[in-house]
């Protein structure tokens, strides 16, 4: 077995290039870092391409897909674009890039894989009912010294500490 874990990068040294990052972000753009702003615009763009006539008479997407294409409006879809990009990268350069499903011993692929999928759209249904996603909420928050960031962080980590007691057998 290859020993890979001296192939990442050390944590601190990434927390305070993502400061950086964050600051950059806002000084250049006036907007913090997050995802769910990326995939709401690629809905948005959908939605347009499909109806436009019904995407100009909603108020949700009247705002966007007036002008130009709504994908191109933010450079948050460029964001995610680059951290998946990214990711593969250095995934590759690593020798980490695999086709797998990531799992403990106590579950099997399709639930692992129905799982996620129930996660995810629980995900996204909790990141436009906040309107924003955790990424957005802490590192933003938090980078701007709000207390909501602060008070997100301890709810996010809070709240998957109790989740994962109920299902850490799977994992074990």
């Amino acid at each position: 077995m290859i020993d890979r874990s001296k192939k990442y990068m050390n944590p601190y040294l990434v927390g305070i290039l993502m400061g950086l990052t964050m600051t950059a972000a806002y000084y250049f753009s006036g907007e913090g870092l997050g995802g769910s702003g990326a995939l709401k615009r690629v809905v948005i763009a959908g939605v347009n391409t499909v109806n436009h006539s019904y995407a100009e008479s909603h108020a949700y997407f009247s705002g966007v897909v007036s002008g130009e294409n709504p994908i191109l409006k933010t450079w948050l879809v460029f964001e995610v674009l680059g951290v998946i990009v990214g990711g593969m990268l250095s995934a590759a350069i690593f020798g980490r890039l695999t086709l797998e499903v990531g799992k403990g011993p106590n579950i099997t692929n399709k639930q692992r894989i129905i799982f996620a999928l129930i996660g995810g759209i629980l995900f996204g249904i909790g990141s436009q009912l906040g309107r924003g996603c955790t990424s957005g909420l802490v590192m933003s928050g938090m980078s701007v010294l709000s207390l909501s960031g602060f008070i997100g962080l301890g709810a996010i980590f809070g709240g998957g500490y109790l989740v994962a007691y109920f299902f850490r057998k799977l994992w074990l």
